[in-house]
This record gives structure tokens, sequence and C-alpha cells, in this order.
């Protein structure tokens, strides 16, 4: 298989809702890049809802999709996070944390039920987001001196490339942005500009 260098995640974050005899199940997409956005996500909507029984969740994390987690809160081991994150995989979702907040409605809902509802609430928020597809990037600094700024300007056009930290000062020098499957083809382009580094 060629390496995929693009994945899916969300725009911005999204919320769903299901319910099953009188129990309330919201879910909550949030596009996130590390593990260290759970903690803060978690506390906010715990604070939001103080009643609630359970808040488990699942993510999925890199643009290989090999990271992930899952917590089930306390509900029994199975019913909650593994539906979730199985409702991310089977839409191939990744850099995404799905939370459901779960309030009890006095009657147990079994195993089946329990998986259903939160994989049904999760199912939810992934219709209500904005799916979008990124590209995997790797960023290269570029150096070079001013008399060569059209020749590279002309290939980062060319190629498409998007450029951060620009450096204008005895010499020059640019971040570049370049998608996985071009840093080949536009280091190789780069390589014909006569002293000009990159790291």
């Amino acid at each position: 298989m060629l390496f995929d260098d693009t994945y899916k995640t969300i725009m911005h974050p999204s919320e769903g809702l299901y319910r099953d005899k009188g129990s309330k199940f919201i879910a909550y997409l949030y596009p996130i890049t590390s593990e260290n956005d759970i903690k803060e996500i978690i506390t906010i909507l715990k604070a939001e809802h103080p009643k609630a029984r359970h808040q488990c969740w699942a993510l999925r994390l890199s643009s290989d999709r090999s990271v992930f987690r899952l917590n089930d809160d306390g509900e029994p081991s199975g019913t909650a996070g593994r539906p979730i994150l199985n409702t991310l995989l089977s839409n191939d979702l990744t850099n995404i944390l799905a939370v459901v907040v779960r309030y009890f409605g006095g009657t147990l809902l079994g195993v089946s039920g329990l998986i259903n509802a939160y994989k049904s609430a999760t199912i939810e928020a992934v219709k209500n987001a904005e799916i979008i597809q990124k590209t995997v990037n790797s960023i290269f600094r570029i150096e070079f001196r001013h008399h060569q700024m059209n020749e590279v300007m002309k290939i980062v056009k060319e190629e498409d490339l998007k450029i951060s930290n620009q450096n204008f000062d005895l010499n020059c020098s640019f971040e570049l942005d370049i998608r996985q499957s071009q840093v080949n083809k536009v280091l190789e382009r780069f390589g014909k500009v006569e002293g000009l580094k990159w790291k």
C-alpha cells in the first residue's frame, strides 16, 4: 500500500444527544493534538455537568492513527469507552477526543443497552461535526542568500508550500511546511539552488 499522507479529523467541537429509558447521553467531540488536552476538557465537562453519573471517553491521536486510549469511568468494562472508540475507528477519525456524559435515568440499560447508547450518542456527534482532511507535513528550515530569493520563491509557489517564520537578516531563512509525499521532490529542487541549506 502506498503511504497515505492524509488523515481525517474535525474542524470544531461538536455535540450529539441520545436518550434511552430516561438516561441521557451527551456526546462531545473535540479536535486535539496531544493527550495533555484531555484533563482540561474533562475538568470543564465535570464542572458543566455536576449531576452526571459518568464521563466516559475515547481518543485517537497521530496521523498514522496508532495512538488510542479509552475510559469507561465506572461503567461495566467494554460498555462505554470501546463503543465510543469503535465509532471513531469506523469513521476513520484521528486527533480527536470523544467524551460522552451520562445522566442516569433510574432504569438499568444492561450491557447491550449501554453499548448501543454510548455508540449512538457518539454517532450523533460525528454527524454534527465538520469533518476535514489534513495532510501529514514535515517542517524544514531553509537558509539562502538574498539574491536567491526569486529562485526559492519560484519553487515555493510552484510546489504550493506554506511559509512560516520568515527571516531576512544577513541571510534569509524560512520554515516550510512540506507535505510528506512531496518532501523528496521539493528537497531535490532546493538541492539545485547553489549554497542553499536545509534542516
